[in-house]
């Protein structure tokens, strides 16, 4: 169903997938939160973790839950705004966090690389048509595309309750 593209970012596998998940978003999303705008980094995560999706799917041949395509997406917007700005150290720093993630799914299991790719190049991209916070302040536009992701996310997930429902009852 095209809900799930955006639902799957909030679903995990297991308790330890669900913690480390939370464990990048709490250290990331403030500072990508910061550096964008709130509007800009939720259109950020939720365009990566779609991408990341996307890209599980069609190339990795394998549907994939949880926000790690998301996370590599704010690495990715967080790489952005470090070369835009200057910061060469912060900019080293994020490469080297995503060179070791990614690989990490070469050497641990149930990891899906296709989604991390997917979601760096998605934050990548939709970092680049963004302007950080201190260039310019968040456009209605920007702040309604949040809205209407947040708004898609929770429809999908109603539309996924009356679907199971109604398979259980019919």
């Amino acid at each position: 169903m095209w809900w799930t593209v955006l639902t799957a970012i909030y679903l995990h596998g297991s308790l330890i997938h669900i913690f480390f998940n939370m464990m990048w978003v709490r250290d990331l999303g403030p500072v990508v939160t910061q550096a964008y705008g709130p509007a800009r980094a939720f259109v950020i995560f939720s365009v990566a973790g779609a991408l990341g999706f996307v890209v599980s799917n069609l190339i990795g041949g394998a549907p994939t839950i949880g926000a790690s395509g998301s996370i590599f997406g704010l690495l990715a917007a967080l790489i952005v705004y470090a070369r835009r700005t200057g910061a060469s150290m912060m900019k080293a720093q994020l490469w080297q966090w995503a060179i070791i993630l990614f690989a990490f799914g070469f050497f641990m299991s149930g990891v899906n690389n296709f989604a991390h790719a997917g979601g760096f190049a998605g934050g990548w991209l939709s970092a680049h048509l963004m302007p950080a916070q201190h260039q310019k302040r968040e456009t209605p536009a920007v702040q309604i595309a949040a809205l209407a992701l947040i708004l898609l996310t929770v429809v999908g997930f109603a539309l996924s309750f009356i679907r199971v429902t109604a398979a259980i009852m019919g």
